[in-house]
């Protein structure tokens, strides 16, 4: 009786161990996943800036995901999730050291939030200045925002028990951040756009700005098109957890996004591309909900409201949104969060268990939030120590005038 016992208990500890390791490479493959879609942010940026601002946006992203794991790590994590990562190893190195890998994923969602400013303000953004405000960002705006939603302050907006679950039947839902990242992101960026002002001659009659490369803003779409499958399948957090739902509705929102885009767009490229990824941020919120069907619906909304509202940002209201990140994170998120709380019920094929009001409001304060939080930093920092290229740094580029070298040295010879 004695060894059956034992050899129950050996066999319990090697399934705990082997779960745990599993949990940890789960994890870890997401991490990298994400950490791949930042090289995408990077070649969209480089496509669509001319060839002279190609360096300064491949330098941005790398930059800014270093400075984002120095603020996330010693500030924002703490502050979102109340865990210390830099006191003793042997409290936090548990379980296959999964803490640590942790950190590595949700890092990559809080660095998303300066690469998508990035494309917002470029060609004529300070590199330093626009730096500190993505620290800042990272270390408490963005933190503070996961902190309520999925983090140790979550129980009143997110918890079965809390606030908006009492009130509207069901708490907020987000399950890999249309709103909570994507949104907050886009939001962000809005007011440094506006306070930077259009680029030189962006307006003028018959301006020559245009795109630079198609095939590298394509390049730059479609690694975060693989890589969002990390974004949001790894959002599980366990292996045990893992849903071919989350997949499925992932591949055909993009596929919606992008079919919208085309059709509206005539087939414009630059539209198709980013399209699908309008798609993909509209179905983070409900991806773990979602009929089938529900998610093609969500996505191909969402591409539409990029290629409208692209074009109303850019060419009415002449705010030079180079990218279009308010437009493709801040409204597609903002759709995402709200579109839970629709395509998610049970009466539309999903699985319920959300609110539409839970989602709505949720959704619009995340945006109202980032968009006075960024308007208050980048205000002060335009008072103070600029936000802005001098006009005749941004007439020579910011590769020469920042990092002192073109994107293809040998042709200058």
């Amino acid at each position: 009786m004695s060894l059956s016992t034992s050899a129950q208990d050996a066999t319990s500890e090697a399934n705990n161990a082997l779960a745990e390791s599993s949990d940890a490479l789960f994890i870890l493959l997401g991490a990298i996943m994400i950490l791949s879609m930042h090289a995408g942010f990077a070649f969209l940026e480089v496509g669509s800036v001319r060839k002279k601002n190609q360096v300064n946006a491949l330098n941005k992203i790398l930059c800014e995901w270093c400075f984002s794991t120095i603020a996330y790590l010693f500030i924002g994590y703490p502050l979102a999730r109340g865990l210390n990562l830099v006191g003793s190893i042997s409290e936090v190195n548990a379980a296959n050291g999964i803490e640590y890998i942790r950190f590595f994923l949700f890092l990559g969602f809080a660095a998303c939030i300066p690469a998508i400013i990035s494309g917002g303000v470029a060609e004529r953004a300070k590199f330093w200045t626009n730096s500190i405000a993505g620290i800042i960002f990272v270390a408490v705006i963005y933190p503070l925002i996961e902190g309520v939603t999925w983090g140790k302050f979550s129980d009143t907006l997110a918890s079965s028990d809390g606030w908006l679950a009492t009130q509207f039947g069901a708490p907020f839902h987000d399950f890999a951040g249309s709103a909570v990242v994507h949104g907050t992101g886009g939001w962000l960026a809005l007011p440094a756009i506006m306070l930077l002002g259009a680029r030189l001659k962006r307006y003028d009659k018959n301006s020559s700005i245009k795109v630079s490369s198609i095939p590298f803003l394509a390049l730059g779409s479609w690694i975060l098109i693989v890589g969002w499958f990390g974004f949001n399948v790894m959002s599980a957090g366990a292996i045990k957890d893992i849903q071919g739902l989350v997949a499925i509705n992932s591949l055909l929102a993009m596929v919606g996004g992008t079919l919208t885009a085309m059709f509206i767009s005539r087939n414009d490229a630059g539209f198709v591309h980013n399209g699908a990824l309008a798609g993909l941020v509209a179905v983070c919120a409900g991806s773990d909900l979602y009929h089938p069907l529900g998610a093609l619906a969500v996505g191909a909304i969402a591409g539409a409201i990029f290629v409208i509202l692209f074009d109303i940002e850019t060419n009415k209201w002449k705010i030079d949104d180079v990218l279009g990140v308010w437009p493709l994170h801040g409204v597609c998120g903002l759709w995402g969060g709200i579109a839970a709380g629709i395509f998610g019920l049970e009466s539309l094929g999903g699985l319920g268990g959300v609110s539409f009001m839970s989602q709505l409001l949720v959704s619009v304060a995340i945006a109202l939030v980032s968009f006075i939080a960024s308007f208050i930093v980048y205000g002060l920092l335009k008072k103070t120590v600029g936000i802005r290229l001098s006009e005749q740094e941004e007439r020579i580029g910011a590769d020469l005038s920042v990092h002192h070298i073109e994107a293809n040295p040998e042709e200058a010879l």
